[in-house]
């Protein structure tokens, strides 16, 4: 007969035991990025204070606390809410205590996380000032409205302030800081007006005048700027070779600007220009030549890789050519001091075989272990061999030959190697080689 399993009586059922709610563990967090630093950490703050408030009236337990003034606006850009992320997946709590669903996510990205926390059982419920989500399909739809919302704002914001930036380069106010030669106008209802600085517009002004007519390098033209007369720019520090080169390439000094950059959208600036157009394409041209003349510049090996001992200043190169009686020359290069921190530095020359001699001596100091290239080396080596098994017919089992030194191949390749070979060699020490009155040391 078959056995039947008798069912409890209804009494019995509704003495079972019911399920108890999950206890939930709440992280307190607190976000603000659209406002300035001061006002950020007051208004977190402010957020910080109400839900502790609220977890007092409520009886909620919070476990730990974190802040953060990241933008919410792009995914995993925050790194104090990816470990929340983390905390919720590990067990550390299961609920978040905020003051508004946006300050947990502005993004589709990070909203999908927590959604999927929910699915996942990870987080169960999320508590806000006036509301609370939890895991049901209800809340949890609601939960992504208000987050679509938010992103929703975000796009929008984004779209208004292009259409406003557009509209004051329409009206000939480029956006941003104004470049050297002009200030910002301070009061707001000029925004983005660029007045004439007084102070530094002449000087602007003279550079691209020595530039176009006196053919002046922007290298000469950032030497005079350093050590003739100390011209500075608006933070009170020297102009740099590389924001030479800006200046002198900015079309806005003639009155026009282009926004986005490299956009190819250009406007007419409300502006006063400080140059002509004919100025500024002359610049333009001396410029080019300049480009053309450097392309064509010899590289040379220690060039970038040495220091002056004296000031600091790089190393430069120049060849000189000496004509022999046969009719043949000579080529030596010389390395010496730019000049570049001091233009009195009294650091002289020294040819590059005696350069080279110096260096092959310093290699006897180094730990090849700490050059990057020892496996380039041993690669090469071995290329090597192979090539003289192949070009002797030594057969692979006959006796090998004698073990190249890696140290004794680094010292060939500063006395044989190419140019390219020699920098690659010397890029990988990891200090700079120092000279001093004709004398190659390591930087300390």
């Amino acid at each position: 007969m078959e056995n039947i399993v008798p069912r409890p009586a209804l009494g019995d059922i509704r003495r079972q035991p019911q399920a108890q709610p999950v206890k939930v563990k709440y992280c307190l967090y607190a976000r603000k990025s659209t406002e300035s630093e001061e006002r950020q950490v007051l208004s977190i703050d402010s957020q910080i204070k109400e839900m502790l408030q609220l977890a007092d009236r409520e009886g909620l337990e919070i476990v730990e606390m974190k802040r953060e003034s990241h933008s919410a606006k792009e995914t995993g850009t925050r790194p104090v809410f990816n470990e929340i992320v983390e905390d919720l997946r590990a067990g550390k709590y299961n609920g978040i205590l905020t003051w508004a669903p946006d300050r947990i996510s502005r993004n589709a990205g990070d909203l999908g996380k927590i959604v999927d926390l929910m699915d996942a059982g990870g987080l169960q419920e999320i508590r806000t000032h006036s509301q609370s989500f939890r895991n049901n399909p209800n809340e949890k739809f609601l939960l992504m409205i208000l987050g679509s919302q938010a992103k929703l704002e975000n796009d929008n914001r984004g779209v208004n302030v292009k259409r406003g930036l557009r509209t004051r380069c329409e009206m000939g106010l480029r956006p941003g800081v104004a470049p050297v030669g002009y200030s910002n106008e301070k009061h707001m209802d000029r925004k983005c007006h660029a007045v004439v600085d007084a102070l530094r517009a002449p000087v602007v002004k003279q550079m691209f005048e020595k530039v176009a007519n006196e053919k002046w390098s922007g290298r000469k033209i950032y030497q005079w700027l350093k050590f003739e007369i100390n011209f500075k720019s608006r933070g009170n520090k020297n102009m740099t070779l590389s924001s030479v080169y800006v200046v002198l390439q900015n079309p806005f000094y003639y009155g026009v600007f282009e926004y986005p950059v490299k956009s190819g959208i250009w406007y007419d600036g409300k502006h006063q220009p400080l140059i002509t157009k004919e100025l500024f394409d002359k610049v333009q041209e001396q410029l080019k030549r300049d480009r053309i003349i450097r392309s064509d510049i010899k590289e040379f090996a220690f060039i970038k890789l040495m220091l002056c001992g004296a000031c600091g200043s790089g190393i430069t190169a120049e060849e000189k050519f000496k004509k022999l009686k046969d009719g043949s020359s000579n080529r030596y290069v010389y390395y010496g001091c730019t000049r570049a921190r001091d233009r009195d530095c009294k650091n002289g020359y020294v040819r590059e075989e005696e350069l080279i001699t110096q260096t092959v001596k310093i290699m006897d100091k180094i730990d090849l272990n700490n050059i990057s290239m020892r496996e380039k080396f041993e690669a090469e080596v071995e290329r090597m061999r192979k090539f003289q098994r192949a070009f002797t017919g030594t057969a692979a089992e006959a006796k090998p030959q004698k073990e190249i030194d890696l140290r004794d191949y680094a010292k060939y390749l500063l006395k044989e190697g190419s140019v390219t070979e020699k920098r690659e060699l010397l890029l990988c020490i990891k200090s700079k080689l120092v000279l001093t009155k004709g004398l190659v040391t390591l930087e300390k």
